[in-house]
């Protein structure tokens, strides 16, 4: 009869150390489900979305030869009034289109503030540090001045009145970015891609912070971010192109 028992417990040992190893390993994550989630996670917060290209090997999903901007820009040219926050549309595009990237109306209920990514990482290190509040950031991957850093705020737009627009001369046009080495402040009739996006090159852009954090004024972050892009913009005119050796050597 110990025998036995001893069997039984060692046999119910075995099933229930092989349910644990089960259980312990992680179900796998399904990255469309993860990407579905970031959206809807965003439309939830109140930012309208639109679909936008993607990347097709290194050039654009778009049709457009030579494509300025590739993975970069809206899909339809109706993105501002196609821009939603509607659940189940953006569940459809999402899973009838599984690589699209998407894009956010900015001007609307928010603004962004998109800096070089290196003044960009000064800069938040130094907001954290006086303990502004800064609300979600994302980080846009790419080479050179396509490489940037996108501070989401709140609109300075007023959409109720159509002639009570914030007027600002940093707002930018999207497809000339490489143009604008600075700060661009994207307001009314502008748009940023959102995480999770996938760029050209392997690169991407990613949240650092999400959109839990609250939109913050842009005017509280403005004084240190343009302060950022100017200390920037002088290491870069600093840096020589090429080091010569001295004459004679």
């Amino acid at each position: 009869m110990g025998s036995e028992s001893g069997r039984v417990k060692r046999g119910e040992l075995s099933r229930i150390s092989q349910w644990l190893r089960r259980r312990s390993k992680p179900a796998p994550e399904d990255p469309g489900e993860e990407r579905e989630a970031l959206l809807l996670a965003v439309a939830a917060a109140g930012l309208p979305l639109a679909p936008a290209a993607h990347p097709s090997g290194y050039r654009c999903s778009c049709d457009r030869i030579g494509c300025p901007t590739p993975a970069r820009h809206p899909v339809s040219f109706a993105w501002q009034t196609q821009s939603t926050t509607d659940r189940a549309q953006i569940e459809r595009w999402a899973r009838n289109q599984p690589h699209a990237n998407f894009i956010t109306a900015t001007g609307m209920v928010h603004d962004v503030l998109d800096v070089p990514l290196e003044a960009g990482r000064s800069a938040l290190e130094r907001l954290l540090a006086a303990g502004i509040e800064v609300g979600p950031v994302a980080e846009s991957g790419g080479t050179g001045d396509q490489a940037r850093m996108l501070f989401f705020t709140a609109t300075r737009g007023t959409p109720e009145d159509e002639d009570e627009w914030w007027p600002c001369e940093l707002d930018c046009h999207p497809e000339t970015m490489d143009e604008h080495p600075g700060l661009r402040w994207h307001c009314r009739g502008s748009y940023v891609l959102l995480p999770p996006a996938a760029l050209p090159g392997d690169h991407a852009v990613t949240w650092l912070r999400d959109v839990r954090h609250p939109l913050p004024d842009p005017l509280t972050l403005l004084e240190t971010l343009t302060d950022a892009c100017a200390q920037y913009a002088g290491a870069r005119d600093q840096t020589p192109a090429a080091v010569a050796w001295p004459p004679g050597h």
